[in-house]
């Protein structure tokens, strides 16, 4: 499910399911951190459709759980964007109710593990010698790597639902209300702000940033994407990815809301009800649009890029022209994750708990396999041909793929 935003005065929680894809609307006020409680409503809800359902397949490759571990809580059935970071052969994740752990990536087994008493709602991240949480009362907290002892806290403008992200002493992270923060990784203080107008409604969610060398880019509610300066925020290049139409508030949202994708000297992004773009990172040149409407994020290997659209169909694209080279439409509406690439199969994990394997060839579906009970929400993380599965309930589980 994806929740949306009404940046208003008033805080009037709403949700509403729509025929594509199955949304959920939540209403409130602009950078509002209080507890929301959705009240259901439909539209068109004759035509509404149900998840597919899956039918047995004959599993073509073979995946193998290396270990499992939990964390307390997990995203505690929460929107939030707690996802894990894979690092140095540790693997970082945090829970919605203030746990935060780093376990062993080769065994699972607990580095160290520390309860911060939060409401952490993006992260971890790392970078600098700390690892980063953002939580709903709008504040940055740092961590020591080593032993997750307190460095330092930074309150920001609103509650965080990206991941916080550091690197060449400066800490960034992304605000619900459109606002990016550059923070000293040293000391917490502010180094800098950018501060993007936010529509009246948006996905409930942020863009992560993505820092490289000294430069950072970040997508917005806003269907814009910018480049700046990572020591000073001064910005170096602007796009419209898309062009907000339309005449009511709800066709007009054109949200970038997954994290954008750098592979070489490109950068790929998706938008909601809009369209897919390749960026020049040194130029802000668009190379290719095309038409595709996603919020979950891409994945790439070495010659293609794989999205999960805004009905659950998952596509091949060609990133030199943004040609499809197949699309899979038996997962749809079963609310998949970004795609990603795992020893010669697309990996994209579901609602009900699910990994499901894909051919990057052709995209038929070579194996499935149950993870957790809950929905999988967070992409896989590929890291050294392993990938680490981050359910909403907590259950952390790493597997590998081979053939049969």
């Amino acid at each position: 499910m994806t929740w949306l935003q009404q940046n208003n005065t008033e805080d009037r929680p709403m949700m509403r399911f729509f025929t594509v894809p199955f949304l959920a609307l939540l209403l409130s006020g602009c950078g509002s951190m209080s507890s929301m409680n959705p009240i259901d409503w439909f539209a068109d809800e004759d035509n509404s459709e149900p998840p597919a359902e899956l039918v047995e397949i004959e599993n073509a490759v073979a995946t193998r759980v290396l270990w499992t571990a939990s964390v307390s809580g997990g995203s505690d059935e929460q929107r939030v964007k707690l996802v894990p970071y894979v690092n140095d052969g540790k693997v970082y994740v945090a829970s919605r109710k203030g746990e935060v752990r780093v376990l062993d990536a080769s065994t699972g087994r607990a580095v160290w593990s520390v309860d911060t008493d939060l409401e952490i709602s993006g992260g971890p991240g790392a970078g600098e010698g700390l690892v980063l949480i953002g939580t709903s009362n709008g504040e940055v907290v740092a961590l020591d790597v080593a032993s997750g002892s307190e460095k330092w806290r930074a309150r920001v403008s609103s509650e965080v639902l990206s991941v916080p992200r550091a690197a060449q002493g400066v800490v960034v992270v992304h605000t619900i209300d459109g606002k990016l923060f550059g923070i000293d990784a040293a000391t917490g203080s502010q180094k800098w702000l950018y501060d993007r107008s936010t529509p009246v409604l948006t996905l409930h969610g942020s863009s992560s940033p993505v820092i490289i060398g000294n430069r950072v880019i970040c997508g917005f509610a806003s269907g814009k994407l910018v480049m700046l300066n990572l020591a000073n925020g001064d910005l170096l290049w602007e796009i419209s990815v898309t062009a907000p139409s339309g005449r009511s508030e709800l066709e007009r949202m054109v949200d970038i809301d997954g994290e954008p994708l750098v592979v070489g000297d490109v950068v790929y992004v998706t938008t909601y009800q809009g369209e897919m773009a390749a960026i020049s990172i040194d130029t802000g040149v668009v190379l290719w649009r095309r038409k595709l409407s996603s919020y979950a994020g891409m994945g790439a290997d070495f010659s293609q890029l794989y999205v999960s659209d805004d009905t659950d169909h998952v596509l091949a694209v060609d990133p030199g022209n943004g040609a499809a080279l197949w699309k899979n439409q038996k997962l749809q509406y079963r609310k998949l994750t970004a795609p990603v690439e795992l020893t010669g199969t697309v990996m994209v994990g579901d609602f009900e708990g699910y990994l499901h394997q894909l051919s990057r060839e052709d995209g038929r579906l070579m194996g499935r396999i149950r993870i957790a009970k809950s929905a999988i929400s967070t992409p896989p993380i590929v890291k050294d041909g392993v990938a680490y599965i981050y359910a909403d309930s907590g259950e952390i589980a790493a597997v590998t793929i081979s053939d049969r």
